[in-house]
């Protein structure tokens, strides 16, 4: 069973769809016993990080994640889901994330060329890393995922599996052993969005950490 995190930020009715359409069964919940007792975690996210991060703790999920995570447990991140895993973020202030992933969240436009559009929204190429990710094996250089983002993980480079290309190079993709992360929308970047949700929901999970 995969456990989708409910804290009241997340587009879930999507990513539960997508996980449907490959076969794989799960269930939406903010239940930290039923977090607990899921074989793999999904946190997901939009929207700001202090919001959810405080939505996270006020509901006691975070030390469940925590602790899931030291325990082996697969666990991945999407979009602002991803972003929660690292250390802390600079959006609006300086928040606190769960530490799962050493680096922060920075803006964007502090990396990229004035007069690209923020956010970052749209189809854009992926780029792997050496840091190689099981989820991403059924991907190739090249194979466009969906982002829609105004910070991106930065200071986390033994840990990016992929990158993509807006003006600069941003971090796309993280690995740290069974802690996963995607900045964009596997749920929303069709074939090959469903390829890494396979992969997640598939592969053994001795394999995933």
């Amino acid at each position: 069973m995969i456990a989708i995190i409910d804290y009241g930020v997340g587009n879930l009715f999507s990513l539960r769809s997508s996980f449907a359409m490959i076969g794989a069964e799960t269930v939406v919940t903010g239940d930290p016993e039923t977090v607990r007792g899921a074989e793999r975690i999904v946190l997901p996210g939009v929207g700001a990080f202090g919001d959810a991060a405080d939505k996270l703790r006020a509901a006691g999920l975070d030390t469940v994640i925590k602790e899931c995570a030291a325990a082996g447990t697969p666990l991945l991140g999407i979009c602002l889901g991803m972003q929660l895993l690292f250390d802390r973020s600079y959006e609006f202030g300086e928040f606190e994330g769960l530490g799962l992933i050493p680096g922060e969240i920075r803006p964007i436009s502090d990396r990229i060329p004035a007069g690209l559009k923020i956010p970052h929204i749209g189809w854009n190429a992926l780029t792997m890393t050496g840091n190689a990710s099981p989820i991403l094996r059924d991907l190739a250089d090249g194979d466009c995922v969906y982002f829609v983002h105004s910070f991106s993980a930065v200071s986390c480079d033994p840990y990016v599996s992929a990158t993509t290309e807006y003006g600069a190079p941003l971090t796309a993709a993280v690995r740290r052993g069974n802690v996963y992360g995607c900045q964009f929308h596997p749920e929303k970047s069709g074939k090959v969005g469903l390829k890494i949700l396979r992969a997640f929901a598939d592969t053994e999970v001795s394999d995933l950490c």
